[in-house]
């Protein structure tokens, strides 16, 4: 799912060296990547105008973007493969959702870790893109018998949306349908083919509010599985909101190149 630009067809041996999935063991075997980014998606109904891969091809594209930003400034990076399930345990009703259980996600990120820790990495980036998925407490929880740096970004939070979009959307609104426009956009259908993306809201006030939080019942919430509307959706607002993203995760991915992580805080 990676697209290609000039600067990566002139890069030697493999194209995409900071790619694990295109790269070969002549060129890992001689470079010290120094930051590891882990993309982690969802497969999961988007409305009826995108794809159930909608998350992974997101994560896919922004993750080599953003290494690519830090690559060209000599940060280290390598993209491991997309994990392509997440936490949909409000959607099992939804058919073909597949739900990967937090007790799941942590047993697999554990296993990765260790793969990491053992070859000599020392910093790994959860590059999340599933609202369902969250890694705080798990973090918490492996950070303390590992020696491996461990963080997570949630790209979809990153920056002001509001400069770019009327109404971002929580799922296959405008902001997801721009970025698959202008990422992938022989996987989008029509958008007089979507629905119109309306949210039923709780009507306890406190969930309403969001101060209180509840897991939503996804088939309760919306009738074509997509919250918010993507009428006003174009691919220039998402070319926007991808170099937006991927300028700050590149310069993260940087940052945490040049870190030393015994050494963190001012």
């Amino acid at each position: 799912m990676h697209s290609v630009n000039q600067k990566d067809k002139d890069l030697p041996g493999s194209q995409r060296p900071y790619i694990l999935a295109e790269t070969n063991w002549n060129t890992v075997k001689d470079t010290n990547y120094t930051v590891a980014v882990l993309p982690w998606g969802a497969t999961e109904a988007h409305n009826y105008h995108l794809p159930y891969a909608t998350d992974n091809i997101q994560c896919d594209h922004l993750a080599a973007e953003s290494a690519r930003v830090a690559w060209e400034r000599g940060a280290k990076v390598i993209v491991l493969p997309t994990i392509p399930f997440g936490v949909n345990t409000g959607q099992l009703d939804i058919k073909l959702d597949i739900n990967m259980n937090p007790s799941t996600q942590q047993a697999v990120l554990e296993d990765i870790l260790d793969s990491l820790e053992q070859q000599g990495i020392e910093k790994l980036v959860i590059l999340n893109g599933h609202g369902g998925n969250d890694f705080k407490q798990i973090i918490r929880e492996l950070q303390p018998r590992n020696e491996v740096f461990l963080c997570a970004i949630n790209w979809f939070k990153i920056g002001d949306v509001s400069t770019i979009f009327e109404e971002p959307g929580d799922h296959a609104g405008e902001l997801e349908t721009s970025l698959m426009m202008h990422i992938a956009p022989q996987f989008v259908q029509p958008l007089s083919q979507a629905g119109d993306g309306a949210e039923r809201k709780f009507k306890i006030k406190a969930l309403r509010e969001n101060w209180a939080w509840a897991q939503r019942e996804w088939s309760e919430v919306t009738e074509d599985t997509g919250v918010g509307n993507p009428a006003a959706s174009t691919p220039e607002k998402g070319h926007q909101l991808f170099q937006m993203v991927t300028k700050e995760i590149g310069e993260l991915l940087f940052d945490l190149h040049v870190a030393d992580i015994d050494d963190l805080y001012e």
